[in-house]
């Protein structure tokens, strides 16, 4: 199973959604006590929303990178940005 990287926080209702799917989603295919293998990074979203805001977009896509960075680095096979937006 490959592990999915989800990149958080934008906000955490819509990353707990995302993950609560996936997990239904493998239970469902796989059965049993099966859950995805995750690796997960949640942002501070006040951070990115007050950089945006600010019209500081290349900063928040800074904060971004990083985290998306620690999310390969713990092992993610690919990456999923949880938000509703």
């Amino acid at each position: 199973m490959k592990t999915i990287g989800l990149l958080g926080g934008m906000s955490w209702e819509s990353t707990a959604l995302y993950y609560r799917w996936i997990n239904e989603m493998v239970r469902d295919r796989l059965g049993g006590l099966h859950s995805a293998r995750v690796a997960m990074i949640s942002v501070d979203f006040q951070e990115i929303e007050e950089l945006q805001h600010q019209n500081r977009w290349d900063e928040a896509g800074e904060v971004l990178g990083k985290a998306a960075r620690q999310v390969e680095a713990a092992g993610a096979d690919f990456l999923v940005l949880c938000t509703n937006t």
